[in-house]
């Protein structure tokens, strides 16, 4: 009677199932071989020298741990597929809408036009300035009070001198200030989503007058 002297399960065994899978294997690969290579052992084991019972359903936890990681993987996968298509869905359904995201441009048409910015806290000083394409501040807006969060300020085209700004893209800044306290101020643009597309940076709006925006990036949609 030939005899497999061997106490406890092949280790390099246990090495690949707890390391990267390569791809010519799988959890349940692993888990098969396993138990062929336990049963074999058991059925050719030295009856004076027996396996250890503890080692043994060590390797077993360590098998089933393994495995259960791997269909943990697999759901993951599974769900995060699942929210992508969600989310390209709904980026789709964006197309002609209006948005707000970060961004300092203002567009200005037939004397409408609208702008934003996110302030930290209460700010009792607020002032907007407007500027053309080559930086000259065509229209100063000033503020006493506004509150933490989301504002807006409408601009109904009329420049400091008096005059009317003709319709085009324009830049703003914001500055605000609580007591003596300077706040950091967090521009919004708003604007029509004209496309959207999908690739390795994620879900991207492509919106007039600001560009490329991430879809997780969008304040508010209108």
């Amino acid at each position: 009677m030939s005899t497999v002297n061997t106490q406890a399960v092949d280790p390099s065994l246990l090495t690949s199932m707890n390391g990267a899978r390569s791809t010519k294997s799988t959890a349940q690969d692993a888990q098969d071989r396993f138990m062929t290579l336990l049963v074999t052992q058991m059925k050719n084991q030295d009856p004076l020298n027996p396996l250890d019972n503890a080692q043994v359903t060590s390797q077993l936890a360590q098998l089933s741990t393994v495995t259960g990681i791997d269909k943990l993987n697999e759901t993951m996968i599974a769900m995060s597929g699942n929210f992508k298509s969600s989310q390209n869905l709904q980026a789709a359904s964006m197309i002609g809408h209006g948005v707000v995201v970060p961004g300092s441009n203002v567009e200005l048409k037939d004397g409408k036009s609208v702008l934003g910015f996110d302030l930290p806290q209460n700010a009792d000083k607020i002032r907007v300035l407007i500027k053309d394409q080559s930086g000259a501040v065509v229209k100063t807006i000033d503020s006493s009070s506004m509150t933490s969060g989301f504002n807006s300020v409408v601009w109904d085209g009329k420049t400091d001198a008096g005059g009317s700004a003709p319709n085009g893209n324009y830049k703003f800044e914001v500055t605000a200030s609580a007591g003596e306290t300077k706040l950091t101020v967090a521009p919004l643009s708003f604007g029509l989503v004209s496309s959207v597309s999908f690739g390795s940076q994620g879900t991207m709006l492509s919106v007039l007058n600001t560009g490329e925006v991430a879809m997780s990036d969008v304040r508010q949609v209108f």
